[in-house]
């Protein structure tokens, strides 16, 4: 099995800082099933890990994430799942997003190039985020007859408001600029392209050099609040995702994009 994910502990001041790299060296870089199981395996390498205070999450030089990978043998075979297996199957990309968020280690992510669907969706559970100033977001489940999920829409809705979140999900087609995410709060800092990596440690250093448990307490008061009412509001994301997998517009959605034309929705 080849790893497209690297860990790499003890840099910066005391050591206190980890860089996790997810790049399958295509340039794409999309979410296999594979690809998720490495990722929370990362998240989770760090939960008895008292030596390090921040975690940067990068992707390669020319992309952060395409998203879920729909060219997977093991995705693809989703559609011949029975609704129990599909189910078990979905709770991946969940898993994935609440192991990140919930590490005790502050979290910051470096984009570049383009972060797409189950990109985002893993940056926005991150603590934060510096992209480059050429780079795009972009979330096209809608557009694919498929919902936003992954507890995503919570998460964003914290970081925007109804308005842009609504804006960012619904509007599928549309990207989001690096200096749009700025505007709406959907990431915190904009740098020169190539330099995001440089920047999220520097970034990194200076939250690495503050009391550690102290830091890891205020994490853990924040998310608590921010997100108490997260789960009540999407415990369903998963059986969405599962009822809409089903339906005609999904199936045009994923053969239009395959097809690399337009598609053509009928609510059905």
């Amino acid at each position: 099995m080849v790893d497209d994910v690297t860990i790499e502990k003890g840099l910066g001041p005391e050591g206190r800082i980890a860089v996790v790299r997810f790049d399958r060296g295509d340039g794409i870089n999309a979410l296999s099933p594979e690809a998720l199981r490495q990722l929370t395996d990362a998240a989770r390498s760090f939960e008895d890990d008292g030596e390090t205070s921040v975690v940067v999450l990068t992707g390669g030089a020319k992309s952060f994430s395409a998203g879920f990978d729909l060219k997977d043998a093991e995705g693809r075979s989703r559609k011949t799942m029975d609704m129990g297996t599909l189910r078990r199957h979905l709770k991946l990309g969940p898993r994935l997003t609440r192991a990140w968020q919930e590490m005790e280690q502050v979290t910051i992510g470096a984009i570049e190039g383009f972060c797409v669907g189950g990109g985002v969706a893993l940056a926005v559970a991150l603590d934060f985020r510096v992209m480059a100033r050429d780079a795009h977001l972009r979330v096209p489940e809608i557009a694919l007859g498929m919902n936003m999920s992954w507890q995503s829409v919570p998460r964003m809705l914290h970081l925007m408001g109804p308005a842009r979140t609504k804006q960012a999900v619904i509007l599928a087609d549309d990207r989001i600029s690096a200096g749009e995410a700025y505007d709406w709060g959907l990431v915190e800092q904009v740098v020169d392209p190539g330099k995001s990596y440089e920047a999220a440690m520097a970034l990194a250093a200076k939250v690495a050099a503050q009391p550690p448990i102290s830091v890891a307490m205020t994490k853990l008061t924040v998310n608590r609040l921010a997100h108490a009412l997260d789960d009540l509001a999407s415990h369903m994301d998963l059986d969405q995702f599962a009822l809409a997998s089903l339906t005609d517009d999904h199936k045009e959605g994923v053969a239009a994009f395959l097809g690399r034309r337009k598609p053509r929705f009928r609510g059905r």
